[in-house]
């Protein structure tokens, strides 16, 4: 237990941005959950509105550091590519 009053402070604030942070990956999570499942669908027009959601969702999570720029950008190639593939094949 922390003694000091900027300890408490902080504790606080921990327990705020935690449970932030892991609605905001479960968010992320969710997104791409159904991103997949759309393109995997025949409703590519769907799938290609729900990419930009999904594009928004992983620049905001990178923004406030939920996740990696890198990371972002990462799932974000996967994704597009996962929507090409499904179009020509």
């Amino acid at each position: 237990m922390p003694n000091t009053k900027s300890a408490k402070k902080a504790l606080r604030q921990n327990v705020r941005h935690r449970a932030r942070n892991l609605a905001k990956q479960k968010q992320v999570k969710t997104i791409i959950k159904t991103f997949r499942r759309t393109a995997e669908g025949e409703d590519l027009a769907t799938a290609a509105e729900q990419l930009k959601a999904v594009y928004k969702t992983l620049d905001k999570a990178a923004k406030t550091k939920v996740i990696t720029k890198n990371k972002a950008g990462r799932l974000k190639s996967k994704l597009a590519l996962r929507l090409t593939k499904a179009r020509s094949g």
